[in-house]
């Protein structure tokens, strides 16, 4: 994409992803990582949908494997589960 194809659009943005911003930004990499990151969720690239089921994923397997976690119960349910049934519901 060349600089005359591009147009401006404003981003609101939690503060602590503002930071973010503002630091690639010394970079000269603020731009880009947006546009990419928009480009290619907005033109059905899978990547993003893979990273975020990854992610699910593996807070599933992390409560899992967690003993500790395993042997509390609330209203009967371990409480592992309880938290892998929710997270499980994030998915896509």
């Amino acid at each position: 994409m060349t600089e005359n194809n591009l147009i401006p659009y404003s981003v609101y943005l939690p503060p602590k992803y503002h930071k973010k911003i503002k630091e690639l930004a010394k970079e000269r990499k603020a731009s880009s990582t947006v546009r990419d990151a928009l480009c290619m969720i907005l033109d059905g690239d899978d990547s993003y949908q893979a990273g975020y089921s990854k992610g699910i994923k593996d807070a599933v397997k992390t409560i899992q494997a967690c003993k500790e976690i395993q042997i509390i119960a609330i209203h009967g349910k371990y409480l592992d589960v309880l938290l892998c049934e929710q997270i499980e519901q994030l998915k896509p």
